[in-house]
């Protein structure tokens, strides 16, 4: 990695991740609902959260926004995020002049020591086995579950690329990307790739695109806690962490743990 000062990454589950420096804290799709079936446990809850200045979101759906509203009101921090999921966020008790929504593709933010770059993207499509898996689940308990998919839309996707501290770090909340998008991104240094290993049956395929383009020195896989069961289901990252060793053994794999911190 590039030469700076040390950056702190925290992943809370799901999309969900803060970076601190020494002299500045950004959150990332913060999410801590749970329901009491969901594995791992979270035992942090929205007040627990008590520094950050910037909140940055990938998309609108239920897991990624659902407790910004309260966080940003706690900590007073301003959110970023795509046309669309603004109005979600201000339907659910934000102030408008907290949000700010991505105006246009590739569009760059300067926070004095920060820099964060928005990139418009794709959700991934959930594949057949997978929905008719998860309605299974369900079952007669659907129409509880409604409300979450319609109250939350995705709004305008997007993948957010950090440089702190001389390292760029990529974010994204969901695996649509085409590969369009992942060969412009490919064309800049990554230093530690976030991909999630959620929405579809061969998921850790598809995460494996992710790396192989950007080709990271690091990636941190996440997304794929039973973060809302019966909705989510979970997903074993070893096999993935497999793959890109055997294809790229020179990029670093870290499998973290619910709440955990590395430093870089």
């Amino acid at each position: 990695m590039r030469k700076g000062d040390s950056v702190e990454l925290t992943w809370f589950g799901t999309a969900g991740f803060r970076i601190k420096t020494d002299k500045h804290t950004i959150l990332i799709d913060p999410y801590f609902s749970r329901n009491e079936k969901a594995l791992p446990r979270q035992p942090l809850k929205p007040s627990d959260i008590q520094d950050g200045e910037m909140i940055f979101i990938s998309h609108g759906h239920f897991d990624h926004i659902y407790d910004v509203p309260t966080i940003s009101s706690n900590i007073g921090a301003r959110v970023y995020c795509g046309k669309g999921i603004g109005e979600t966020l201000i339907r659910n008790g934000m102030e408008r002049g907290q949000v700010h929504e991505v105006n246009f593709d590739g569009e760059n933010f300067d926070f004095n020591g920060i820099q964060a770059q928005a990139f418009f993207s794709k959700h991934v499509k959930f594949d057949r086995w997978l929905i008719l898996k998860t309605l299974a689940c369900i079952n007669f308990r659907l129409p509880k579950y409604l409300p979450l998919a319609r109250d939350y839309p995705e709004g305008q996707v997007l993948s957010w690329r950090f440089n702190v501290e001389g390292k760029a770090i990529h974010h994204f909340g969901s695996a649509g990307s085409t590969s369009n998008e992942l060969k412009r991104l490919g064309g800049q240094p990554t230093d530690i790739l976030l991909v999630p290993l959620q929405g579809h049956s061969r998921i850790i395929q598809i995460a494996h695109k992710y790396v192989t383009a950007l080709q990271p020195k690091v990636v941190i896989p996440n997304h794929q806690d039973n973060f809302f069961p019966p909705i989510s289901t979970i997903v074993d990252p070893q096999p993935f962490a497999e793959l890109v060793k055997q294809t790229n053994p020179d990029i670093e794999i870290k499998i973290l743990e619910i709440n955990e911190t590395v430093a870089f």
